[in-house]
């Protein structure tokens, strides 16, 4: 059912919400409220989706943004924080922050609750971003409201600021592209447009106590995945090996120069970690159709609009 049951999207202004939430409006689904602190992001969300209620606030702390859930039907839990070098910044906004939000959604009965987790649970990786991840999930489960749990492995697409998006964009702006050791570590990019397509059937038809590992289908080694996006956007940037102990140090005295940096030496670590996810059948699950990647590659960066539309860190 589409229409009249009012959704609310944390996390809204970030690379899944501002996909998701053109995608639901297109399929007729709404009202919509998204939330999410940050000041530039939100502007732009209202800009691109007038009809969507844009509400600017930190989760972290109780307020007005809790006025957003009365009436809502069903909860989009997409908020994370995805890079910092600090463990406090992953605790506030996947912890803290998750724990006020599914508060104020059992205080206002929300009977749909879809939780984008991600493949990291089951990662090997030991980080920031893993470890609180996992418990972010783990609240939702627990919650005893009714949750899909939804665990997507690295995405790309419009508004992609931390991952393929900002590596496309660094690849515009310098002759030699830096690759890390030999490159030929395995990985499964998903398209962001069928993620929050699978979004949507679960908001569709409710999934509640089922948990889903929604991979890209297409396993690529990392270094031909940068030569897929050096075609994709158009560059003509060099592609260059070096050391991955070198690649680190850079990395590391970047670090002191830029406070917030969009990849850091613990990132570098997970990227190098040779493993791949479980593939199951999604497109079929939930009727959708799985976007080849190349196909993908070429509606991220030369969409006419969308491309060129970039998010602030």
């Amino acid at each position: 059912m589409t229409g009249n049951r009012k959704i609310v999207v944390t996390g809204g202004a970030g690379l899944v919400g501002q996909n998701l939430i053109p995608r639901l409006i297109e399929r007729g689904h709404g009202p919509i409220v998204a939330i999410d602190k940050h000041p530039t992001n939100t502007t732009t969300l209202a800009k691109l989706n007038p009809s969507v209620e844009v509400v600017k606030a930190d989760l972290v702390e109780r307020g007005a943004w809790e006025a957003a859930f009365v009436g809502a039907h069903t909860l989009v839990l997409g908020h994370a924080q995805i890079g910092s070098p600090e463990e406090k910044r992953f605790l506030d906004n996947n912890v803290v922050a998750t724990e006020k939000v599914i508060a104020a959604a059992r205080a206002n009965g929300i009977e749909s609750v879809v939780h984008i987790s991600s493949s990291v649970v089951n990662s090997q990786a030991r980080d920031f971003y893993t470890e609180t991840k996992k418990a972010q999930e783990k609240l939702a489960v627990e919650s005893g409201l009714p949750a899909s749990i939804l665990r997507p492995t690295l995405m790309f697409g419009w508004f992609d600021r931390k991952h393929l998006g900002w590596l496309a964009r660094f690849m515009q702006r310098t002759p030699v592209f830096p690759v890390p050791g030999n490159g030929n570590y395995l990985r499964q990019p998903l398209y962001v447009g069928d993620f929050c397509n699978v979004i949507a059937s679960c908001i569709e038809t409710p999934r509640p106590g089922e948990a889903f590992n929604i991979s890209g289908r297409e396993t690529i080694p990392y270094i031909d995945l940068i030569r897929a996006v050096r075609a994709a956007s158009k560059s003509s940037t060099r592609i260059v090996q070096i050391p991955y102990r070198l690649f680190w140090i850079l990395l590391r005295t970047y670090a002191f120069v830029d406070k917030d940096p969009p990849f850091t030496t613990r990132q570098l670590e997970a990227l190098v970690i040779p493993e791949t996810f479980e593939v199951i059948d999604w497109p079929a699950i939930f009727n959708i159709r799985a976007t080849p990647l190349a196909e993908a590659l070429r509606e991220t960066f030369q969409h006419p609009v969308y491309s060129r539309v970039v998010l602030d860190f």
